[in-house]
């Protein structure tokens, strides 16, 4: 629940999987929240067999943007929102990503070396499955193209106003080296954002992706893993009570 009535709420992707489920969740945090600002994780991205539709790829993610946008919920298409509130002024800056293979498994040289690898040793993401990356030719082809636009956007507003940058996968690899099998990091992230946090004038980096949540700090940048897990998660290692993690300022203000 918001802290007051003031409070938005950072939602850092894989609220469900298929539509109805989304647009039930967002719904319920949008009338509990002032503003929900949201990015996609790989599980909205995928076309599974209950969905009621057979969009897939950039289809896919402009019918979820459509929904966002019918429920008042805030997107990586839409202009960087200002926070005023404690901690403010900053510039929130959703942003969707993907991956392109680029944090490659151990001892691999390329690409599909480090995906012969994941798949020897059986530890393969389901994205490979379900998260179709039509019109473009590869998932890395989209994740380019998302990268470069996100890139343009994030120059025009450079100097402006300190940033919080938010995306469903880490920006840097440091945070997956604490994985159990390094042979799906290659599903986590890419190369090409290493240096935003620094190259940018950014105040926090918010992502979820490893469900692994905790606080850590990378050339001085705070960055904030929020995810909250899956039921059987909860059983094994229990279920935070800050769900809703205070990121600005530092314990009071916008909350993920």
């Amino acid at each position: 629940m918001p802290g007051s009535p003031d409070d938005w709420l950072i939602v850092a992707g894989d609220v469900g999987e298929l539509m109805s489920d989304i647009e039930w969740a967002l719904t319920l945090l949008r009338d509990r929240f002032a503003q929900v600002i949201w990015v996609p994780g790989n599980h909205e991205l995928w076309t599974v067999a209950r969905e009621t539709g057979p969009a897939r790829g950039v289809e896919r993610y402009e019918q979820l943007v459509m929904l966002c946008r019918r429920l008042g919920v805030l997107t990586p298409e839409d202009p960087y929102p200002v926070w005023t509130g404690a901690g403010g002024p900053v510039r929130i800056a959703p942003l969707f990503l993907l991956y392109d293979y680029s944090f490659l498994a151990p001892g691999a040289a390329n690409r599909e070396e480090s995906l012969a690898i994941a798949y020897e040793a059986g530890i393969v993401c389901t994205d490979e499955y379900f998260l179709h990356p039509d019109p473009y030719p590869s998932r890395q082809a989209w994740c380019s193209a998302r990268v470069e636009e996100s890139e343009r956007r994030l120059m025009e507003v450079a100097g402006d106003l300190p940033l919080v940058l938010v995306n469903h996968w880490p920006l840097v690899r440091r945070p997956t080296e604490v994985m159990t099998h390094q042979e799906f990091a290659q599903w986590c992230g890419t190369v090409r954002t290493a240096d935003w946090h620094t190259r940018f004038d950014v105040r926090t980096v918010v992502y979820g992706h490893l469900h692994i949540p905790r606080s850590t700090v990378y050339d001085g940048v705070p960055f904030e893993e929020v995810s909250i897990g899956y039921p059987r998660e909860w059983r094994r290692f229990g279920l935070r009570t800050d769900l809703a993690r205070r990121i600005l300022p530092s314990g009071a203000g916008a909350r993920p």
